[in-house]
């Protein structure tokens, strides 16, 4: 019996609050809220590190950023895995598949069976496929990186990456995948900066009408120098703009997101017409989120914010229950390819760190203290940053003069910090011991720290503990102990389900040789 195909749709830096099913105002993604009914709609899914590199090399080998060695967006060399997503998928197979953006240590043309590549800025002009294209390409590779405030981006519909992308996929799935189970990555730039749409997205949530933002400049003074930092950058790059910048960014990101929902519909009946939809698994997730304007910010950088870290993750196909939002258990990228292991009967690689959802996805018998709490990380170590050090963005290559800024930089990526989410209560921590405590209920933005706050010393405590054994599960596994030691691992990735080796052959019991074969 042939195995099912498998899609992974991913998108760049999506929020996971600005949808309608989400209770915002606007609605940015009708067909997603509609199609997400029929599936596994996790509320409360996370990135384990809110960078496009590391969180993407954390989706390719279901460990965390500080296992991987991908710990920022300079690192792709310093990967460490065993095996991955691709491997496992060839060895089981499947045809590969890229459309789209990589940011990963894969090379699109050696590794991937297949690819048709794109990113943040323009194609070459010689692989442009129309006039349109060619408009669009000359637009992106402007090196300010911001997009006019006054009109739309060129070329139309059909010239914006993700039309594109979408139309590579139909193109792999007709040509390539109808002998062998495929998988394709479908990963789309948007919506991330530069935040260019075209018509008739661009006027469909007008600046002047947009909902107001829940946070300013102002709510920045109780989360630390990196956040004072990036506003202080964001005030010199944009100066008397800044205000109608963000306006206009928000609009377009809003409308990127209306652009994305049009061609994942488009995607999802293109399967539907080519009779696979029912023998194919969809995943629809982000790498991690935005500022979207809070706190006077937008793109990422400082922190461990939920803008940031919250991300929309959905299952749907066969296998899968169509159970709609669920909104109890945590989930994460790392967990994404155990999950496809057990549904397609592949063992889990050894190193992986990531713990099958499969009892969630068909409603099953569920150990719930396995999925308590949520784990995010930030930073490539050292000290902080501050501006008494002799460096400055531009030596530093944060900025070209002054006309632009990347917000991924020496000063908001240093030193280390923690998150764990239990419940209605979040909680941060850096090396220096400095600490966050917010109640998400009351607080979903996180402008109240109550972490020095006496009423919540037990509260504290607790979300401490939970802290530490996160980060405990999180020790990388690799390399295997030596010589007559034996590792023991649950295959399904699980920590609270009793085993025993005597009485369960599945219990994995790995020795160092397992490593060495896959070794990377």
């Amino acid at each position: 019996m042939r195995k099912p195909n498998v899609v992974v749709f991913m998108t760049d830096q999506q929020r996971a609050d600005v949808r309608a099913s989400r209770g915002f105002s606007l609605d940015t993604m009708p067909f997603l809220d509609q199609w997400s009914e029929g599936g596994m709609d996790f509320e409360r899914a996370y990135t384990p590190n809110p960078i496009c590199l590391a969180a993407r090399c954390s989706f390719f080998t279901g460990r965390y950023p500080s296992s991987h060695g991908v710990r920022t967006n300079q690192n792709v060399e310093d990967i460490k895995y065993s095996q991955d997503i691709l491997d496992v998928m060839k060895s089981n197979g499947y045809v590969t598949c890229l459309c789209g953006k990589n940011h990963t240590y894969r090379r699109p043309h050696e590794d991937f069976d297949y690819s048709w590549p794109t990113g943040h800025l323009g194609i070459p002009l010689s692989e442009c496929r129309s006039e349109g294209e060619k408009q669009l390409s000359m637009a992106l590779d402007n090196e300010s990186r911001f997009i006019d405030l006054q009109h739309p981006a060129p070329g139309g519909v059909e010239a914006q990456h993700p039309y594109r992308n979408v139309t590579d996929a139909f193109t792999f799935i007709d040509q390539y995948a109808q002998k062998q189970p495929f998988f394709l990555w479908v990963s789309l730039a948007e919506p991330h900066n530069p935040y260019q749409v075209p018509e008739p997205y661009f006027d469909m949530f007008p600046p002047e009408s947009l909902p107001p933002i829940t946070t300013g400049p102002e709510d920045l003074s109780g989360k630390g120098a990196k956040f004072k930092f990036v506003i202080d950058i964001w005030n010199r790059v944009l100066g008397v703009h800044h205000e109608q910048r963000i306006l206009r960014d928000r609009s377009n990101y809003y409308g990127m997101l209306r652009l994305i929902d049009d061609q994942f519909h488009r995607f999802i009946d293109g399967l539907q017409q080519r009779g696979i939809l029912d023998d194919t698994i969809v995943i629809y997730l982000s790498d991690h989120g935005d500022f979207a304007g809070e706190y006077g910010l937008m793109r990422k950088g400082p922190g461990l914010p939920e803008v940031l870290t919250h991300i929309p993750m959905i299952w749907r196909g066969p296998g899968i229950n169509p159970y709609g939002m669920d909104k109890k258990y945590f989930v994460s990228i790392v967990d994404i390819l155990p999950t496809l292991c057990e549904l397609l009967g592949i063992p889990t690689p050894f190193g992986v760190q990531g713990k099958s959802l499969v009892p969630l996805l068909q409603q099953g018998h569920i150990q719930e203290k396995e999925f308590e709490v949520a784990y995010s990380e930030s930073g490539f170590g050292g000290l902080y940053f501050d501006e008494y050090d002799a460096l400055t963005p531009q030596q530093e290559g944060a900025c070209s003069g002054w006309d632009t800024f990347d917000c991924l930089d020496t000063w908001t990526q240093a030193g280390q910090e923690r998150m764990v989410r239990k419940g209605e209560w979040k909680l941060q921590e850096d090396m220096l011991g400095n600490g966050y405590l917010y109640n998400l209920e009351a607080d979903p933005f996180e402008t109240h720290n109550l972490f020095y706050d006496d009423q919540f010393t037990q509260i504290k405590a607790d979300m401490l503990q939970e802290l530490v054994a996160a980060g405990l599960r999180a020790c990388d596994p690799l390399p295997p102990p030596r010589h007559r030691y034996r590792y023991k691992r649950q295959p399904q990735g699980y920590w609270f389900q009793e085993f025993h080796l005597e009485t369960d052959p599945g219990v994995q019991q790995v020795s160092v040789s397992t490593f060495q074969e896959g070794e990377h």
